[in-house]
C-alpha cells in the first residue's frame, strides 16, 4: 500500500492512535516500537476496541483484513504526516530553542486562534513522533499550523524540518541545554540553527529578536526577515515595563499585563505579540490574548499552599533557565524567599562545573534560605542544605515548618520537585 493510498483511508478515519489504552472508534492505529514496548503485540486489541485499521510492520501480526502491513510503522506516520501536509497547503510556523519553546508556542496560538483557525503542537509533543501527530491532527478547516521542535542532537531539527517543511520559523534562544547530547553550547547552536538553515534554504520567512546578539549574528546575511525587539528599526516594536511578578508589557500605547512570571517570559510574549503583528491580528485581541494565558503543567505557576507563595516552575531546567529564574526571584520584592532548586539533567561532562555555578550563583544572592537537592548538587562544595535525593530532602522535615514564605521551586523533569507541594 502506498502513502496516496494510506491517505485515503486516513482521510476517512476519526484520528490516529498509538496507544491501544486510548484508542476510540473509527481510529487509525499505528503500532510503533520503543525500548520496551512493541506496539505490534496490540494491534489485534486495538482493532477489537473499534480501530478501523492497524498499521503493523511485523508479519506475525497480520491477522486481519484490518491490518496494514509496512516496512517500518514509525516512517510510514512520519511520510503519511508529511504528504498530509502537502495537501493541506497551510502555513506552518515552527519553532524551537532551549527554554520557553512550549510556553512560547502556547502564547503564538492564543493570539493567532482569535482571528484564524490554528492547530498547534499539543503539550511537548514536539519529537519524530509528536511532530507527525501534531500535523495530522490539522484538517482541511486549519488556517495556520503551529509546531514545536525539540532536540537534544545533531540534525534532529533538519529531520522534523524535512517532515513539517515550515514557511515560517522562529528559534526562543541559546542555552545550556543537552549539552551531553550536542556535544556543548555551540553544538546547541548547530543543533537548533537547523531551523534557520531549512528556512533559508527555502527562502522562507524568520522571526527574529533583535535583542538576541547571537541570533543577529547568525542571520546577519539572511534577507526574509521579520524582526521584533524595542527599537523604531524593528517591524514590531514592544517594550518591557516590569515583572514584579507578572510581566507586563507595552505594545502600540496598549499596557498588556500578562500572568507570566520572570522578566525572561517577556521575550516569549514579545514573539507572540510579533506574529501575531505580522499576522494582522488586531491589537485589543493580542492584548487579550495575552492577558487571558495563564500557565500550567509546572511552567512559571503560582500558587498559594497555606499560608505560603509557590512559584512552581518544576517541568524542567537547565543553567540557563535555572539562572533566569534565580534572578527573577531575587528581584522580588517579597519579605522571605527562599529557593529549592533541584538537578539539572542531560548536562554530560558539564554536569559538575554546571551545578557548581549554580550553586555558587544561588549563594551569592543571599535568599533567607537555600536548599539543593539531587546527586548532582550533593556533589557541589556547597556548605549546607544539600541532599542528594527528594527522600532525603523530605525526611529532613524541614518543609513542614515553612510559613509565610515565597517559594522558588525549579528543576528538570526527572526531579519532580512538585512533589514539595505534598510536603508543605
Amino acid at each position: 500500500m502506498n502513502i496516496e493510498q494510506l491517505h485515503k483511508i486516513f482521510l476517512k478515519s476519526d484520528s490516529v492512535s498509538t496507544d491501544t489504552r486510548k484508542v476510540k472508534e473509527n481510529d487509525l492505529f499505528f503500532a510503533l516500537k520503543g525500548d520496551n514496548f512493541n506496539g505490534n503485540k496490540f494491534a489485534k486489541n486495538a482493532i477489537e476496541k473499534g480501530a478501523c485499521f492497524a498499521v503493523i510492520d511485523e508479519e506475525a501480526y497480520n491477522t486481519s483484513e484490518q491490518c496494514i502491513l509496512v516496512d517500518n510503522v514509525l516512517k510510514t506516520l512520519q511520510e503519511l504526516a508529511n504528504y498530509h501536509r502537502n495537501c493541506l497547503g497551510l502555513k506552518i510556523i515552527a519553532l524551537t530553542g532551549s527554554n520557553g519553546k512550549t510556553t512560547t508556542k502556547e502564547l503564538i496560538n492564543a493570539v493567532l486562534s482569535k482571528t484564524y483557525k490554528t492547530k498547534a503542537t499539543i503539550g511537548n509533543l514536539n519529537n519524530h513522533i509528536g511532530v507527525p501527530l501534531t500535523l495530522l491532527s490539522m484538517d482541511s478547516s486549519t488556517e495556520i499550523g503551529i509546531v514545536e521542535m525539540g532536540a537534544n542532537h545533531l540534525k534532529e531539527i533538519e529531520f522534523l524540518c524535512s517532515i513539517a517543511q515550515p514557511d515560517f520559523g522562529y528559534i526562543t534562544n541559546f542555552g545550556k541545554a543537552h549539552l551531553e547530547g550536542f556535544g556543548g553550547v555551540e553544538g546547541v547552536i548547530q543543533g537548533k540553527s537547523e531551523l534557520y538553515q531549512y528556512l533559508k534554504a527555502n527562502d522562507k520567512l524568520i522571526f527574529i529578536n533583535t535583542e538576541d546578539k547571537k541570533q543577529k549574528e547568525l542571520l546577519k546575511d539572511y534577507h526574509n526577515m521579520y524582526r521584533f525587539g524595542n527599537t523604531t528599526t524593528n517591524d514590531t516594536v514592544i517594550h518591557f515595563k516590569e515583572a514584579n511578578p507578572f510581566v507586563v508589557s507595552t505594545f502600540k500605547n496598549e499596557v498588556i499585563k500578562s500572568q507570566l512570571i520572570g522578566s525572561y517570559n517577556f521575550t516569549n510574549i514579545s514573539a507572540a505579540i510579533a506574529i501575531g503583528n505580522y499576522f494582522d491580528v488586531d491589537v485589543s485581541s493580542i492584548k487579550e490574548a495575552i492577558e487571558n494565558y495563564i500557565p500550567s503543567n509546572n511552567r512559571s505557576q503560582i500558587i498559594a499552599k497555606g499560608t505560603n507563595k509557590i512559584i512552581l516552575d518544576a517541568y524542567n531546567a537547565n543553567p540557563t533557565s535555572m539562572k533566569a529564574a534565580l534572578d527573577n526571584f531575587a528581584q522580588l520584592n517579597d519579605t522571605y524567599k527562599i529557593a529549592i532548586l533541584g538537578d539539572m539533567f542531560e548536562l554530560g561532562t558539564d554536569a559538575a562545573q554546571e551545578h557548581q555555578f549554580i550553586a555558587d550563583y544561588a549563594t551569592s544572592l543571599n535568599l533567607d534560605e537555600l536548599y539543593l537537592v539531587g546527586e548532582n548538587f550533593f556533589g557541589t562544595n556547597a556548605k549546607n542544605n544539600t541532599y542528594n535525593s527528594f527522600g532525603t530532602f523530605k525526611n529532613s522535615n524541614k518543609l513542614s515548618s515553612i510559613k509565610d514564605a515565597t517559594i522558588l521551586i525549579k528543576g528538570s523533569r526527572g526531579m519532580a520537585l512538585e512533589r514539595v507541594l505534598d510536603c508543605l
